[in-house]
């Protein structure tokens, strides 16, 4: 569920990129949070933020991954569709396997209809073009067309996992770009958050002065005392 705490960290998350966050969280001595081979599938979109609401795959079993399975009212992957918080990301483990579909377009679909935030899968997504032609972000490895049963079995919801090679516990925060998608420790998202700010605003600074000619050096990193001294004027100014 998205706490009104949780809603102020994602409005700040929002106006910053995965590339300053990855830095952020480097300098904290995180550094496997990036998702591994996920990507947008259709680039431009708003910087999707919020908070992790996960689904966990297992290798399919044939007796127990019938297409009637999905006649089941508790089968794990419709619950979680309908389960996840508005707000929320859904995160999918199909273990780096995109050989069948973690989810097509109805599923999706649904999800923005719900006020999901968005949606992220390290394996595949069939319906691939309708879901990159939805006003909602979604991240996956490469599209696949065959059923997720093929070789995925829902197994369960909202508990912590692994998606890209990146720990992933309910609740985290997610941000995704046309970078890919990282992962943000619940625990430290609201001083994350913050200091993004200010790299972000700081960043707009350098790059204002590299279009105008400057040199890096002292500029990025902030080591020269009179440019120091510039940025400190033009974030009054600005």
């Amino acid at each position: 569920m998205v706490t009104d705490k949780s809603s102020a960290i994602i409005n700040k998350l929002r106006k910053v990129s995965t590339a300053t966050i990855a830095t952020c969280l480097f300098k904290k001595g995180l550094k496997n949070q990036f998702i591994q081979g996920v990507q947008p599938l259709k680039k431009g979109k708003s910087t999707m933020a919020g908070t992790a609401y996960t689904l966990r795959y297992i290798p399919a079993r044939e007796d127990l991954n019938p297409i009637e399975v999905f006649k089941n009212p508790e089968h794990p992957q419709r619950v979680a569709v309908e389960e996840c918080p508005k707000g929320s990301v859904l995160v999918i483990d199909s273990r780096k396997d995109a050989r069948a579909a973690s989810a097509g377009s109805i599923l999706v679909t649904r999800l923005m209809q719900r006020g999901a935030e968005g949606i992220v899968t390290d394996g595949g997504f069939r319906d691939s073009a309708e879901i990159a032609a939805l006003d909602f972000p979604a991240f996956h490895k490469t599209p696949s067309a065959p059923t997720n049963l093929t070789l995925h079995q829902a197994i369960a919801i909202n508990e912590p996992i692994g998606c890209g090679d990146v720990a992933v516990f309910p609740g985290d925060f997610i941000v995704g770009d046309d970078d890919g998608v990282i992962v943000i420790p619940y625990n430290i998202a609201g001083t994350v958050a913050e200091e993004c700010l200010q790299m972000t605003l700081y960043e707009e600074f350098v790059m204002e002065k590299v279009n105008q000619g400057s040199p890096i050096i002292g500029l990025y990193p902030l080591t020269d005392e009179n440019l120091k001294m510039e940025y400190e004027q033009w974030k009054n100014r600005n």
